[in-house]
């Protein structure tokens, strides 16, 4: 997403899984290298995390 991606919207690099599809791979973004998630940030669902991101991105957009 080489614009950037707005809070809430699912990255286009992520799997059906979930995977990020540039895990390892020098095209991904700085900001994917540089996270680093944590109990908080994951929550007990996929809903959790979710919400926790979107407020995260949310926080961060300049």
């Amino acid at each position: 997403m080489p614009f950037g991606k707005p809070a809430g919207v699912r990255c286009a690099q992520l799997s059906d899984d979930n995977r990020c599809l540039l895990f390892g791979d020098p095209r991904r973004p700085l900001v994917c290298i540089a996270l680093r998630p944590s109990g908080e940030m994951c929550g007990d669902s996929s809903a959790a995390a979710m919400v926790y991101l979107t407020v995260l991105e949310a926080r961060t957009r300049p």
